[in-house]
């Protein structure tokens, strides 16, 4: 009965690939936004542009931890 609680192996091999997805997911999701707010009004416009700056901040640490990742990889390789 409890070979059926066991936790899943911490597979890290694809964590690379799957942070490079995220950040370009969430580029165009930028991009995407900044076309909205051309027909946008002031509060709108103000939300939109806020969350765009807290994803360049998601990206960022996509980005940083994209190294991290890949530091570790080469590290068991």
């Amino acid at each position: 009965m409890t070979e059926h609680n066991r936790p899943k192996p911490d597979d890290r091999s694809d964590n690379v690939e799957k942070l490079q997805e995220m950040v370009q997911d969430t580029l165009q999701n930028i991009e995407k936004a900044e076309h909205t707010m051309e027909n946008a009004d002031g509060p709108e416009r103000q939300a939109i542009a806020d969350k765009n700056e807290r994803r360049r901040e998601a990206v960022d640490g996509f980005r940083a931890e994209i190294k991290d990742e890949a530091a570790d990889q080469k590290g068991y390789e």
